[in-house]
């Protein structure tokens, strides 16, 4: 199906559901094949139709820009079900495809853990957003990650927590998946490392309906700070609003998903006056606001980093393709690994050998349903 630039616009605007196929109007002929795997249907829907504008949004401006090697790209979807096995099965059908040259993965850890065996196996870069460190250290050299992992989003949390807040005693709340676990883990290192202490640190298992042991939990540890690390942007709604409706008004500072479009829409004022750290800030560079107004343009709401990263991978495979001169693997890989200084949505791109990016995060606060930009934090060790 060919879509006008006009017709583009509209349909996203209008949230009107894509074909799995999408090209530009002025694709013609051959084309430069991507695959990406998002959520089309479950709990994580409404995301991933956040992570297909930013991904069509790059296209059509590297598209317009000359494209990759005078090609055009074209998108090829799959619907990952908001499930392991929907991503294992999504990327499978994606892979079958042998013109498909790169491929968009999940920015959810534990999904791109289930893929890393055939992504391995398929041998092509695989772009992701999922912030599990061990993600990129685990000897699979196709993973290159759009997002800061959460190394770097503990030592943030439990700097700006105990520094700026003044805040000692921690209850850390995460999910048991791949992604909660490292994310708590690093967290609870880093608040040891600067002289805190944790008072609990309580897991609880993915699409809970029903929150209340957890914050029951929390309110009985004496804690005087919450961090939090939620996999899913509908679970931390539900969770903050009963956090506040029994009675625990204590700092909060989370992750990314603290300040998704989701979770603050679904929580409202529970979530005013908190903080989280965000790899996509839209007044924290020249490239963030850039995105941020491209962004607004076509979708008419405030963007995140479900789509800030699908923007800016899409992005890096077109400078690496380029700057290679091929879509041979090896040399878009090495292409990837060479990319120093790159201005984008998220941050500024300098990937080390492990296949990470980003290396630092920003501070934001909720006032009111705004996220208001902070301070940015890099780090070089």
């Amino acid at each position: 199906m060919t879509i006008t630039r006009r017709g583009f616009s509209a349909a996203l605007g209008a949230g009107i559901a894509m074909p799995a196929v999408w090209r530009s109007a002025s694709a013609q002929g051959a084309t430069i094949k991507i695959g990406m795997v998002l959520p089309v249907t479950g709990p994580a829907a409404d995301s991933g139709r956040y992570a297909l504008i930013g991904a069509k949004l790059a296209i059509e401006q590297v598209n317009k820009a000359g494209g990759i090697l005078g090609k055009q790209i074209e998108l090829i979807t799959e619907d990952d079900q908001t499930t392991n096995p929907g991503a294992v099965l999504a990327f499978s059908k994606l892979a079958s495809q042998s013109d498909i040259v790169a491929f968009l993965g999940s920015i959810r850890s534990t999904q791109n853990h289930a893929m890393a065996p055939d992504i391995l196996k398929t041998a092509k870069p695989v772009m992701f957003g999922g912030t599990d460190p061990a993600l990129t250290h685990m000897g699979n050299q196709w993973l290159f990650r759009c997002r800061p992992n959460d190394s770097y989003s503990g030592r943030v949390l439990a700097d700006f927590g105990m520094k700026t807040l003044g805040k000692k005693n921690w209850a850390i709340v995460h999910s048991t998946d791949a992604f909660g676990t490292a994310g708590g883990k690093a967290l609870s290192e880093a608040i040891t490392k600067g002289g805190g202490t944790i008072a609990i640190d309580q897991g609880y298992a993915n699409q809970s309906q029903d929150f209340t042991p957890v914050v029951l939990a929390v309110k009985q540890s004496g804690a005087d700070i919450l961090g939090s690390y939620f996999t899913f942007e509908n679970d931390l709604g539900i969770f903050a609003r009963q956090l506040r409706q029994l009675g625990v008004n204590i700092p909060y500072v989370g992750s990314p998903s603290i300040v998704n479009v989701v979770a603050t829409k679904l929580a409202g004022p529970a979530l005013y006056n908190t903080y989280g750290v965000a790899d996509y800030a839209e007044e924290s560079s020249d490239a963030s606001k850039a995105f941020g107004k491209a962004y607004r343009d076509v979708a008419k709401a405030a963007p995140d980093n479900q789509a800030s990263w699908t923007y800016d991978a899409i992005t890096i495979l077109a400078k690496a393709m380029n700057s290679a001169k091929t879509t041979e693997p090896k040399a878009v890989r090495d292409a990837i690994l060479a990319i120093k200084g790159h201005p984008g949505a998220e941050g500024e791109y300098n990937f080390d050998q492990n296949g990470d990016g980003l290396h630092g995060y920003n501070v934001v606060k909720n006032e009111k349903g705004n996220i208001v930009f902070d301070k940015h934090i890099e780090f070089t060790d």
